[in-house]
Order: structure tokens, then sequence, then C-alpha cells
């Protein structure tokens, strides 16, 4: 039997036909511009409420070998990975009070992460910590990011509460000086920019966005004086509240239910339905957990990292998918059916039509899911999504769909177009008012903008240099992690590196090959490095001709961060990732070639 003669529970043409118009029909001409700034009259909206206890304290003009800017995962693997590597001279740079980064940030109920803890939580057994349950909440993440900073002296000597505001290169002193709002001038040998993707909240620019005269607040700087309650719900302050989210990924994927369980009214605004699979939490199996040997975290994100890019790794394809029992890994457990299935039959060629039969079997089944939990028809398909996996981050949850069986709960669908207005009152879809009291913005972070502004601080290289104006057609880089004319500065970040679902193991190998580059630069007194223009332009162009990708490239998904909203954009094919999204190992693997010679080719050094 050939591909061609399987009989399907779906119409492959339909399918196609109906992604396409759903992706059409939310295309906007405006893009990434669509959404708005924190800046001016929306700079309250990225105040942080969660400081206990303000620093005032003197401006610094001092000196380090190496600066880290960003006390997120990234910094944290970054800070630990050059302690390890006796690396001693070490500052974080961090604008909120405490480590934790997007852990720092995200505390609306329901937080946690989507990828199970063992993979995901970073240095466990270096901390010899081992998660109680497969998935970790906000607050256990955000307590073990701050004992990997105690467990590495990463507050010592650390500038919290404090932002960068630009960085200068001094030719002479082959310094840089980090330039900040508390009118810090700290000179640093080497810069570690590790600022994360996920850092700057952002608001839709809808119009009259400014006029509301109700409760508004960021999901990413949740308002728990005024609904009461915790990350772990209890939100009483709304039981007599009409409330208003807008944006539906995972954020409102997972607090949706709890303002639902406590609000008078909810009203959901929704234009592109996440797909919303089962989550399959559960305690952690003490036996498994005591039969572990050294090296097995790892070993689990590489497998991890193998089976989402649908690559094999050093075990084999077959048990890397068996460890795992997560919706993450039944794509490839129905590809891998379906090419069993085929056997024999199978023909040069097959393999992506076999991958594109797979992936309408596994967004059929989350399709499905809907329609078994939603009791509401119309307001069950409105919620389905018809794009292929992975076109938006997929979401784990149980309590998300059986909200909207709720009698005070209300999905308003914008058919793709999103909210029309926001009044003084409430919320205007399709010529409707709905009033509200209290109004959430669940938009997320800016992903798809220039580093520079996502970063909020511009550098200024050799001869003046400055990397907003080099990078404004698209990222240049050398391995992604070097940009000539910016000597001593070294980027840990996905655009031109690694992109992983499971974006710790990304850090990590980034944070571990960064820490034995400086360090051999500091022990045989190298205070130059750049890459040559040779060496990025080529690595520039190996990126650039990658295959056009479902997160960067945005083809045949629905707009969204993953795809600067869908538009054809000539930097996105610069910023994506090396080898799009199945090169990640493959990456790795460059890296350990590259250190491991010991010369550092495409490098500059005196």
């Amino acid at each position: 039997m050939s591909i061609s003669e399987t009989k399907e529970a779906f119409d492959p043409e339909y399918l196609r036909q109906k992604y396409e118009e759903e992706r059409v029909k939310r295309l906007r001409a405006d893009g990434n511009e669509q959404y708005q700034e924190m800046r001016g009259d929306f700079s309250h909206f990225i105040d942080d409420p969660y400081v206990e206890n303000p620093i005032n304290r003197a401006p610094l003009e001092d000196e380090v070998n190496v600066a880290i800017i960003g006390g997120g995962i990234g910094g944290l693997f970054a800070g630990a990975r050059l302690r390890e590597a006796g690396v001693e001279d070490i500052r974080v740079i961090e604008k909120a009070s405490d480590f934790g980064g997007t852990w720092y940030w995200n505390r609306y109920p329901g937080a946690a992460c989507d990828i199970e803890a063992y993979t995901y939580l970073p240095l466990l057994e270096e901390l010899d910590y081992m998660p109680p349950r497969k998935y970790a909440d906000a607050q256990e993440i955000l307590s073990h990011c701050q004992n990997v900073a105690k467990k590495y002296r990463l507050y010592d000597n650390a500038c919290m509460q404090t932002e960068v505001e630009k960085l200068v290169w001094d030719e002479a002193s082959r310094r840089w000086t980090i330039y900040t709002n508390r009118d810090d001038k700290i000179k640093a040998r080497f810069v570690l920019m590790v600022n994360g993707p996920l850092n700057r909240p952002k608001l839709p620019g809808i119009k009259g966005i400014s006029k509301f005269k109700g409760h508004t607040f960021h999901t990413s700087r949740w308002d728990y004086n005024y609904t009461g309650g915790n990350s772990r719900g209890g939100l009483t302050g709304l039981k007599d509240k009409r409330v208003g989210i807008i944006g539906t990924g995972a954020t409102a994927i997972q607090c949706v239910s709890y303002l639902g369980e406590s609000a008078k009214q909810l009203y959901v605004f929704q234009r592109t339905p996440s797909g919303v699979d089962f989550r399959n939490d559960h305690p952690t199996d003490s036996e498994w957990a005591a039969g572990l040997k050294p090296g097995w975290q790892k070993q689990r994100q590489k497998d991890f990292t193998a089976v989402i890019s649908g690559r094999g790794g050093r075990r084999g394809e077959i048990e890397q998918l068996d460890q795992f029992d997560d919706a993450w890994v039944e794509m490839g457990k129905i590809y891998r059916r379906r090419m069993r299935e085929l056997g024999s039959d199978v023909q040069p060629g097959d393999a992506g039509r076999i991958y594109e039969f797979a992936n309408f079997e596994k967004m059929e089944n989350v399709r499905n899911r809907v329609e078994d939990i939603v009791e509401n028809k119309e307001v069950a398909e409105a919620l389905k999504p018809y794009y292929a996996f992975m076109c938006k981050r997929p979401c784990l949850d149980d309590r998300y769909l059986p909200t909207f069986n709720r009698d005070n709960v209300q999905l308003v669908d914008t058919d793709g177009q999103g909210v029309e207005a926001i009044t003084e009152t409430g919320v205007i879809v399709d010529g409707v008012e709905y009033e509200v009291d209290c109004l959430i913005f669940a938009t997320g972070f800016e992903v798809g903008t220039d580093y520079t502004r996502r970063a909020g601080y511009d550098l200024i290289g050799v001869d003046g240099i400055s990397l907003e104006e080099k990078w404004s057609k698209g990222m240049i880089s050398y391995f992604g992690i070097h940009s000539h004319g910016f000597p001593n500065c070294l980027l840990i970040g996905n655009g031109q590196a690694a992109f992983t679902a499971n974006y710790p193991d990304a850090l990590d190998e980034g944070a571990l090959h960064t820490a034995h580059l400086i360090k051999h630069f500091l022990d045989n007194n190298i205070s130059r490095v750049d890459a040559t223009e040779d060496a990025e332009m080529a690595w520039t162009a190996a990126v650039v001709g990658t295959k056009a990708v479902t997160m960067m490239g945005g083809s045949t998904c629905t707009p969204g961060y993953y795809n600067l909203e869908g538009q054809h954009d000539p930097r996105s094919r610069y910023n994506q990732p090396y080898g799009g999204m199945v090169g990640a190992n493959k990456y790795f693997e460059k890296l350990a070639e590259f250190r491991d010679g010991g010369k550092f080719p495409g490098l500059e050094l005196s």
C-alpha cells in the first residue's frame, strides 16, 4: 500500500485549504507594529510590583573581568559555567530585584512550565535536586533559580534593580564601559549578553487603549493587590468584577481557569486559538529517579531536543521517544507508526508527505479533544486550532477548555481580526461593546522585534559603529555569538544559534562554550577577541541558506510571534536559528568541534 492509498480519518485537501484560509484572514500589514511599546503613557505597565526591598546605592565606577547582562536562566547558566571554569571576577547586571528572568516576572495564577521539569530546570544534578512532579510551577522554578544563584555565588557583586542603557567599546583600554540607569560606569574586559527572548512585555496597539478607565495590568506584572490570591489561585477580589482578558496564548491558557473560578463574569477575547493538549502531570517516580546515572539530565535534554526536531540521537529514535510520555513527542510517535505501517512501500521522497499526514493526525487529535470537552458546539468550533503543530507554541493544560462550560465565562471570538477598539468602559468586537471593570493583557513579550529594542540598550563598537545600525537589515554574526566590530562581546541566544522547545538546553550549551572561551582568553592574557568579517559572513550565509522554517518563515503558518506575525520580512531569514528548527544538536556539535580544536578559527586574538 502506497501513501496515496492510505485511508485517513481526515480530508487532507480540506485541511490544507482550511489552514490557508485561517492564515490569510489573520495577516496584517502592520506585522509586529500592531503592538504598543511600553513607553511614555504606557511605561507604568512595566513597573516592577514584586520589589520587596528597593535598592538605594551610589553609582559605581569600577571594573570586572566579565559582566553578564541578564539574570534569567541564561545568565544563571553563564555564571555557573564560568565559576566551574574558575573565573571569579564576575558581575551580573539585572533589571529585576532577583534572579529568574521570565520566572521572576511570570507570577500569574497557574503559571507553570509546559516542558517537563527533569529536562527544563537548570543544573539539577549540580544542585542534587529532583523535582517532586513531572511539571514545575512558577514558584518552584523561581526558588530553584535562586538556589542556583546561591550555589554559584552569583549574588556576590551583582547589580540588581539596574537597567543597562548603553555599552561603549574603548579601543585604547580594550574595555567596554557599561552605562546604567543608576549612573554607573562599569568597565568590563568581557561582556556576556544573555537578555533572553522573553523579557520585554508588549501591549496590543488597539484603538482607544489609553481611554479605558477601569483597572488594567499585564500578566507579567500581575496585580494581586487588586485580584487577591496568589499564583495558585484564590482570586477573591474578583468575585463582584467583570473581567476581560485579551490574548489566548500560553499565559492565558494557564490563568483563564483561575479567572473563571473567581470573577463574576469573564470575557476571553480571542484572535487565534491555541492548541491545548493534555498535561499528564504526575509525581516523580522515586524508583526511576533512584536508578538514574551521572550525566542523566544532559543526555535527557539532548534526547528531548532530538525528538522534538525530528532527528535521531546517540541511542536511537525509538528509545528516545519512549522515555517521554507527553504531548510534545506524540508527533514523533505518529510519524514512526506511519512509517512502520507503510514499511517497504515507502518510496524516496515520501517522508515529507508522511510527516504532513502525521501532523494532520496530531492536530486532528487536538481538535477532537476540544470537541470532547467543550459542551457548546459553536464555542468548541471557535476554539479549534487550524494550523500545523509548532506553528504556535503548543500548550499543555487540563483546566482551560472546561472553563468554557461555566455560565460566567464567555468566549468572544474575533474571527482572526482581533479586538476592534477599547472604550472608557469596555472592549468592542464586531460593533458590540463588552463592559468590564478590569482588563488584563495576556499579550506576551516582544520576540520578533529588533534585538536592541528588546534588550533596551545599544552597543557602540569599533569606530563608533552601532549594533542597532549593523543589524538593521538582519543579524550578522559568527555562531550567533560574535559580531565583527564588537570585540570581547559574546551573545547567548537563539538568533543564528540553536532553537529548541526546551530553551535551557540551548542556553547551557552557549554558556559552556562561552565559559570555555573566556577562561582561555583570561589564562592566556588575550585582551582583544573579534570575529573576522569572512567568518561571520560565511556563518550568516549558512543560516540564510537554511530552508525557511515554520517559526521564522511563516509561509504556511498562522501569524504569531514565531514568524514575525506572518510577514515576509527578509530579516527573518537572518534572525532565524542555524539549521532552522531541526539544527539544534548539529549546532551544539559544531560548537564542540570549534572549541576542542583549540585554535578558534575565525576569531582574531591579540
